[in-house]
């Protein structure tokens, strides 16, 4: 795209965190008694019938009142701020299946949840496991470390929080469109850099008969709408393989300047997690990241986010180079990581990761 076609984004998706952060009543839903209610009446219909996590529906997790509210927040993710918290799952009186339920029963009502890695698991755990972020394989989210701002490859993420962090962790979130705004302003030059292919890494996770790597740029449009994916790790990783392009000292200004605009505390919005606060984000138009952390020795203690990727029917049209990484559910939405022949699963422990995770922890140990 020519950089005399690139024009600001507008709308109520375009906002500064230092805004806001005041208007937190317009993206918080704290959850009433009778809203409660209604989740453990639904969670425990559904533990009772001994039900998978997976075999969930909507239609069979009756939420009357919430169900209303949840319709509002799919609203506000694809058309107003693009996210939401919501406030006071009562996850301390609820065990590990039984908060899953809940968790994945309010997910029914904005999309289908898809796979967040090559082994099916529909059901994410974002817990410290002690891996080296650094390697080709290596996850951010199983890590206590800073991560970097960048989007998941799904419409929506959710984050369940069931324990906070002793210290740390807070949830920053920045709005993609006010940041490609600012670069626009100041470098229209590096955002035409950002609107064209980029080469980023599978990270071992290869569909059959497609390369180790995908191409995608940062800033894609379709029908005149501007979406983002950005993850600067598996781009930079797309470099171990000498098929890929060399990265230029343009497009990695391009990057720094992006990371510096995201970064800037004006632009982002910090937020506490707190037990039982469901963050949902529209992945397409909010990137986020999180403060490094400090956790408790115990493991009872230890930090623990669910996490769910969904697929909305309600998302905004995607640019075509978005499916050369991920599949298309029936609907048509992107898929997350699903592979083929591979079952959905929803593990309920941070453990249950299979050869890959421990493959991770065996080469995190040995790297120290």
């Amino acid at each position: 795209m020519d950089q005399r076609d690139l024009k600001p984004v507008t709308g109520p998706r375009v906002w500064r965190g230092e805004d806001m952060a005041a208007r937190s009543g317009e993206w918080t839903y704290t959850l009433s008694p009778s809203e409660i209610a209604e989740l453990d009446a639904a969670v425990a219909t559904v533990d009772a019938q001994g039900l998978d996590v997976l075999d969930i529906r909507r239609e069979g997790f009756p939420l009357p009142t919430l169900g209303q509210k949840l319709g509002q927040i799919q609203d506000d993710l694809q058309h107003g701020v693009g996210f939401a918290m919501i406030r006071g799952v009562p996850v301390e009186r609820y065990n590990r299946k039984q908060a899953a339920i809940a968790y994945f029963g309010i997910g029914t009502y904005l999309g289908e949840a898809v796979s967040q890695n090559a082994r099916g698991h529909a059901l994410g755990h974002v817990y410290d496991l002690g891996v080296d972020a650094t390697l080709p394989l290596g996850r951010g989210y199983q890590t206590s470390q800073k991560l970097n701002f960048h989007t998941d490859p799904a419409d929506i993420v959710g984050l369940l929080c069931l324990k906070k962090a002793k210290a740390g962790g807070l949830s920053s979130i920045v709005s993609s469109g006010a940041v490609f705004n600012a670069m626009l302003e100041r470098r229209p030059d590096l955002v035409q850099v950002l609107t064209e292919t980029l080469y980023r890494d599978r990270r071992g996770e290869i569909p059959d008969g497609c390369e180790p790597w995908y191409r995608l740029p940062v800033f894609n449009f379709r029908d005149g709408n501007m979406t983002t994916n950005y993850v600067r790790s598996t781009i930079e990783k797309a470099q171990r393989f000498e098929e890929v392009p060399r990265l230029t000292e343009t497009q990695r200004e391009a990057f720094a300047l992006l990371e510096e605009i995201a970064a800037d505390p004006r632009m982002v919005l910090s937020i506490a997690f707190e037990p039982g606060d469901i963050q949902f984000l529209n992945d397409h138009y909010i990137m986020h990241s999180r403060t490094a952390y400090q956790d408790y020795e115990e493991p009872e203690k230890r930090r623990h986010l669910l996490r769910l990727w969904l697929a909305a029917d309600a998302g905004p049209p995607l640019a075509d180079a978005y499916y050369e990484f991920m599949g298309k559910t029936a609907s048509g939405r992107p898929n997350g990581y699903l592979m083929p022949g591979v079952t959905l699963t929803a593990p309920l422990t941070p453990e249950d990761g299979g050869p890959g995770d421990i493959a991770l922890r065996k080469a995190a140990t040995a790297a120290e």
